[in-house]
Formats: structure tokens, C-alpha cells, sequence
């Protein structure tokens, strides 16, 4: 049987009441109805009702609707409201309270995003801080920006290929600045921390490069250092095959088959 649980102000109840019963319905069509509803006839008794709904709801078309009718309200009530959920024991609350802050685009925001949160344990809560921090940090604040860069590229090598490839997103976003800081982080002893941070410095380089043939070329430079990757690439330009079929040594004069042979093997 289809639910129904009424949002309109046919019975006297005070909206707020009538508005929490619908966004704790059980079809998610209903709740998406009741949050839809809020945003549109932005009330601020509503406030705490939307932001404790944000922080348990499962659907996520809904959040996405709860966000909307969060940032229709003052921005002065919902700004303070969002800025307690960020240090909340519950992962979904900080997500969901920072994901709420970058659609409101407050840089008075950016000073909430804390280091606590930027190394969250929880992953979507990180991920989530790295993008809007991105978005938020002053463009003109080097001090703000250069702390940034440092928390986020302590971070390379974390997580699986997900978390790994927003971290190199958020890097990207940052532009020229991140450079120096990824050129030291790919000479990292850890070979997780050295690959990501080469493979993020191509996308910086090459926004246009997939991820993971970003990150299969960074191993290649990871594997054999910068100085035997540059002689092996030497290599295997000398040894493109010439009118005969040959590739030729310039200096030596002598038939080269391939770069392997000076590798001992293969460059990979």
C-alpha cells in the first residue's frame, strides 16, 4: 500500500511537525516530497529539523534535497548551525554538513575546515573536506593556500583508487602552487606516496590524462628513477627502426634491437 503522510497545512499542525514526519517516512519518494517542500517555502523553525535529518538520511537524492532547502534559508542561522555538525561523532553529519557549506560558497567557511577534518579517518568525510576546502580557501591568503597544500599532500598514498583520485583533484584544482610540494613528495621513499604524487604531478600537467594511465606511467618513473627513465626513453628513440628496419646507436654506430637490451631485461 502506497504511504502517505500529508506536508500540506490541512490539519493544524505546526509545519515543522508535519514536515519531520514526512522526512522520517519510510519511501524515500516521500521524504524527497517533504525536503523538496521545505526549500520551497523556506522556513527557519525548520532548521534543526533539516540538518538532523541530513545527518541519517540514506537516500542520497534527498540529502541532495536537504541541502537545497538549507542553503534557501538565512545564511546567518544556517552557517553556525552547520559549523556544530562539523564536529559531530557522526561521519554522515560532518560529510554532510561540509558538503552543505561548499554550496553556500561562504569563504567565511573555509577557517571551520580543520586539519581534524582534512585527515578524517572516515574517507567520505575527507574526501568531502578536501573539495570544499579547494573551493573555499581564499585565492589571495599564500599562507592559507601553502598550510592547504601541506595537509592534503601529507595525505598522498591514502586510501583505494576512489579516495586517491579525489585527493588528486583537489591537488589539481590548486594549480602551479601544488608543484614544488609534489616534485618532493615523488621522491618519497614509500612507493605508494612517490607514485600518487607523480602521477597527480602528469594531471597537473596534462588535465587530460585518465587517472590510472596517469598512475601506471608514474610507476615507470617510480621503478626506475628519473635518471634511468631518461636514459632508457634516450634509448629507445635512438633504437626506433630507420630505412633498413634498424634502429642505429649515433654514437656507437652499431645496430641497437631496443631499449630493453640496455636495461638488462625490460624497463618495466
Amino acid at each position: 500500500m502506497l504511504e502517505v503522510v500529508s506536508i500540506n497545512p490541512t490539519n493544524g499542525t505546526p509545519q515543522q511537525t508535519r514536515v519531520a514526519a514526512a522526512l522520517g517516512a519510510e519511501a524515500s519518494s516521500v521524504r524527497l516530497q517533504a525536503a523538496m517542500a521545505a526549500g520551497s517555502a523556506p522556513d527557519p523553525a525548520l532548521l534543526e529539523t533539516l540538518v538532523e535529518r541530513c545527518a541519517v538520511e540514506p537516500d542520497f537524492f534527498v540529502r541532495d534535497m536537504l541541502t537545497w532547502a538549507l542553503i534557501r534559508l538565512p545564511a546567518d542561522l544556517t552557517l553556525p548551525r552547520l559549523r556544530e555538525e562539523l564536529v559531530s561523532g557522526r561521519a554522515q553529519a560532518r560529510s554532510q554538513a561540509l558538503h552543505t557549506l561548499s554550496k553556500t560558497g561562504d569563504r567565511r567557511a573555509y577557517a571551520w575546515i580543520t586539519p581534524a577534518l582534512l585527515h578524517d579517518a572516515d574517507d567520505e568525510v575527507a574526501r568531502t573536506a578536501w573539495r570544499v576546502a579547494v573551493a573555499l580557501v581564499p585565492e589571495e591568503d599564500g599562507a592559507a593556500r601553502e598550510t592547504l597544500i601541506g595537509d592534503l599532500v601529507r595525505q598522498l598514498g591514502r586510501g583505494d583508487r576512489n579516495v586517491r583520485l579525489s585527493l588528486s583533484r583537489a591537488l589539481v584544482d590548486l594549480g602551479d602552487e601544488v608543484r614544488p610540494a609534489l616534485e618532493k613528495a615523488a621522491a618519497d621513499p614509500d612507493p605508494r606516496v612517490a607514485t600518487h604524487a607523480a602521477a597527480t604531478e602528469l594531471l597537473r600537467r596534462d588535465p587530460e590524462a585518465g587517472f590510472d594511465a596517469a598512475v601506471e606511467e608514474a610507476k615507470r618513473v617510480v621503478a626506475l628513477g628519473p635518471e634511468r627513465l631518461a636514459a632508457a626513453e634516450e634509448a629507445a628513440a635512438t633504437a626506433r627502426p630507420g630505412p633498413t628496419g634498424h634502429g642505429t646507436d649515433e654514437r656507437a654506430g652499431a645496430a641497437v634491437p631496443g631499449s630493453a637490451d640496455r636495461e638488462g631485461g625490460g624497463a618495466c
